[in-house]
């Protein structure tokens, strides 16, 4: 078979065609790769764009939130600070309330130390008394002791008449006979002897006191009453001290 001349022309198209043909084929292949690629590009930009808005979003509501819990932390220090006021306050108005209450305890111990009766021991007799009343009679003894016979005896006597009921009488009794002898006032000092004679026989005081009625008879010269006075207390007191001076005194009035 001859070819013509417009043969090899028409070869070449149909040898291009199919080319051609290809050709067009892959261009929509890439032009629709390239759109599921650009699609793809934008719903990742998209997402990445919302991410970042999210992300925004959630750094902004994060700040907030430290701003929340700054605001909250400053609050609860300011709140604290307070309470801390508050208690250094209180402890300072316990410290006053202890420290007053200690000064009315100190007050009320003090008070009950003036009233409480104490346990006395004096002249060989045990027995309580007030502090008041104790202190009196230490008071009317010190006057005695200075000699101010005259203050003693009203001391001793006030005493008397304040605390009928004391422990003190008989000791009170023969001190004060002994101040108003040495006043000089003899009657009233065999008076006072006498009582005591009388109301406490077993005190330690009362053979002396005998002993001192019997010196005050002889200084109102009355030697018969003295004389009886010394006899009676050898017989009553043998054993005494006062006894024995009482003896010695007997034999000179003999």
């Amino acid at each position: 078979m001859k070819l013509t001349a417009a043969a090899p022309w028409a070869l070449f198209l149909a040898t291009l065609w199919p080319l051609q043909a290809h050709a067009l084929f892959g261009d929509d292949e890439a032009r629709k790769a390239i759109i599921e690629l650009r699609q793809k590009v934008d719903a990742n930009k998209q997402a990445a764009d919302t991410a970042a808005a999210e992300a925004r979003e959630g750094d902004a509501s994060t700040r907030r939130s430290l701003l929340e819990l700054s605001n909250q932390i400053e609050q609860l220090r300011a709140e604290l600070a307070r309470l801390r006021g508050q208690n250094e306050q209180l402890a300072r108005e316990v410290s006053e309330l202890q420290r007053q209450q200690k000064d009315v305890q100190a007050g009320v111990d003090e008070r009950l130390r003036q009233v409480e009766p104490l346990r006395i021991e004096f002249d060989g007799q045990t027995f309580t008394a007030a502090p008041v009343e104790k202190n009196d009679f230490e008071a009317a003894m010190a006057q005695l002791r200075k000699s101010e016979f005259q203050p003693a005896s009203a001391s001793y006597a006030a005493f008397l008449q304040r605390y009928p009921a004391s422990g003190y009488t008989p000791s009170v009794l023969y001190w004060l006979g002994n101040a108003q002898y040495a006043n000089r006032a003899y009657k009233e000092a065999v008076a006072t002897h006498g009582r005591l004679v009388r109301e406490f026989p077993g005190h330690m005081r009362t053979p002396e006191a005998m002993l001192a009625m019997a010196n005050s008879h002889v200084e109102l010269k009355d030697a018969r009453t003295a004389k009886s006075t010394l006899e009676n207390l050898v017989k009553t007191y043998p054993n005494s001290e006062a006894a024995a001076a009482a003896r010695e005194r007997l034999a000179r009035l003999r």
